[in-house]
């Protein structure tokens, strides 16, 4: 789900280009706007859901992830952004968008587990989008934010099913270390699928801030 893309932008001064990206939404203090090179993660608005239905609406995705209906409707994008903006779904759901002309790209979050020192990262990318280098990039700002802001956070999990080398790759990339394998359930395809534990700790993240060694 990753590569580069060249941003006309990206010839200005960043003390310009800066006056183009979106400022934080004060109302979750706790799970700021995130900027990266190539991206704004925000949170799922009204205007996201035509993108997110279409391409949600894919079972090459719906199949790699464990709760995403398929088909997938615009009712159930609406549903999506509603639950969101009612923190019913996790504690952070980010909107993966372009910084350059804020095109809907996928989705990623941050959600508590049992254990208050450690959360579960998912994500999922539109098929057009894959293979370049955006999931990466989308993971590096939200573990980054999570280790830097939480000192109660000693760990960040991630899971994939064992048959997604692409999602594989990019928990990997990201310094996850594996752990062992499970079963979890699949709503798309009405049953259990095998999947891969992978697990950051925060001494791991520190000795790797840098993130250009992984990449």
């Amino acid at each position: 789900m990753q590569g580069e893309l060249l941003r006309a932008s990206q010839s200005r001064p960043p003390e310009e280009r800066s006056k183009d990206r979106p400022r934080p939404d004060r109302s979750r203090s706790d799970c700021p706007v995130l900027l990266s090179q190539r991206l704004v993660l925000r949170m799922p608005h009204e205007e996201d859901i035509d993108a997110l239905a279409h391409l949600a609406n894919n079972a090459n995705i719906a199949t790699m992830v464990s709760r995403m209906p398929h088909p997938y409707t615009a009712k159930d994008a609406a549903d999506f952004v509603r639950r969101t903006k009612a923190g019913e779904i996790g504690k952070c759901v980010y909107a993966i968008t372009r910084g350059d002309n804020g095109a809907f790209l996928g989705c990623c979050a941050l959600e508590p587990q049992q254990d208050e020192r450690t959360l579960e990262l998912g994500y999922w990318l539109g098929e057009p989008h894959w293979n370049r280098g955006y999931a990466t990039e989308a993971a590096h700002a939200l573990i980054d934010m999570a280790f830097r802001t939480r000192n109660n956070i000693d760990h960040i999990d991630a899971r994939c099913r064992v048959t997604n080398i692409a999602s594989r790759r990019v928990i990997q990339k990201c310094g996850f270390q594996f752990q062992g394998t499970g079963m979890i359930d699949c709503l798309a395809l009405g049953g259990m699928v095998a999947v891969e534990w992978f697990r950051l700790d925060r001494k791991t993240w520190m000795s790797l801030r840098s993130w250009g060694e992984l990449r």
